[in-house]
Formats: structure tokens, sequence, C-alpha cells
């Protein structure tokens, strides 16, 4: 699969087979993640992969009662440390950096995903206190989003989206 089919293919998967992925499918994810540009090569970013049970449990509470994440074999909790972007950059870094950064890994995360025939959904609403609680992030690291990951158990039509021209302008606004 070509890097553009992907990008058209990739879906928000919300049900998974009961099919487990490998510690090594983690970890391919993980290195696609990891190969996102990233503010200075400051590489803020930092990931849990979530198999318990119980801990799945305890996102879906902090995810406002998202229950399909539990079902998914695997959820990959991505994190920021924004104290790796401050000494260069300082607030901007803190405020915005951190943040652009693991959204670029959150996404080679799907696409990579995508390409292997998983499902992801991309999981930015949730309580952050709740969702660090429950898998132990220390002082100065905060969760960003949850990708719970599997194999696909529906295959959702494409949603719409705003076309080009709506959404391009040239040279100014």
């Amino acid at each position: 699969m070509e890097i553009p089919e992907a990008i058209l293919k990739r879906k928000s998967i919300r049900a998974y087979t009961a099919k487990g992925l490998s510690d090594e499918d983690v970890e391919t994810l993980i290195k696609a993640a990891i190969s996102a540009p990233s503010a200075g090569n400051m590489q803020p970013w930092g990931f849990v992969a979530v198999k318990d049970k119980s801990v799945k449990e305890a996102l879906v509470e902090a995810a406002h009662g998202q229950s399909f994440i539990a079902s998914a074999p695997v959820v990959i909790v991505v994190c920021t440390e924004a104290a790796r972007t401050t000494p260069r950059y300082g607030d901007r870094g803190e405020k915005l950096y951190c943040l652009q950064d693991t959204a670029a890994a959150v996404e080679n995360i799907m696409l990579t995903a995508t390409h292997n025939g998983l499902g992801t959904c991309w999981i930015g609403a949730f309580d952050e206190g709740m969702a660090a609680e429950a898998v132990g992030l220390p002082k100065g690291i905060r969760p960003v989003a949850m990708i719970p990951v599997g194999y696909p158990a529906q295959d959702p039509p494409p949603r719409p989206r705003r076309p080009v021209n709506e959404v391009l302008h040239v040279d100014r606004w």
C-alpha cells in the first residue's frame, strides 16, 4: 500500500476482533511514531501500550465511557514531556510544539496501522488526570491521545470531507 492509499483508507474504527497484537506489531507502530518530525528534534513523546483489561477499563472511565476502547487488544496512550521542548523554545515549546510533535507521532501510528491491516481511533476526549493515573504517568508527563488498536470488526463508510476549493487559499486568506 502506498502512502496516499493509506491516508485515504484510514478510518476511525470503534469495533475490534478478538485477535491480539504481538509485541512486534506494537513495536512497529512505535518505530513509526518516533520517526515523526519533531521541533528541534527534541522528541518529547512517550508511549504506554496498554494490554491489561483493568487498565483499559480505567481508560474507558477517563474517556467519559467510550466503552469500545476496552475492546481493542492494545490501547496506546501517547504522552508528551513538555520539559524536553521548553529549554529551547520556552512557552511556545510547552504549549504548542510538544503537542504538534505528538500529533505527528499519532498520525504515523494510525497510518502504519492502516497499512498493516489494523484499525485505530484517535481519542482526544478524556480526563487527563484520570488517564495519567490509570497508566501511572510521572509528574511532568501529559497524556495527549489514546489510540485503541486492533483488527477491525467493522468497515464504516468514509466520512465526508470539505472540498479542496473550500479550504485552500493561495497567497492570502
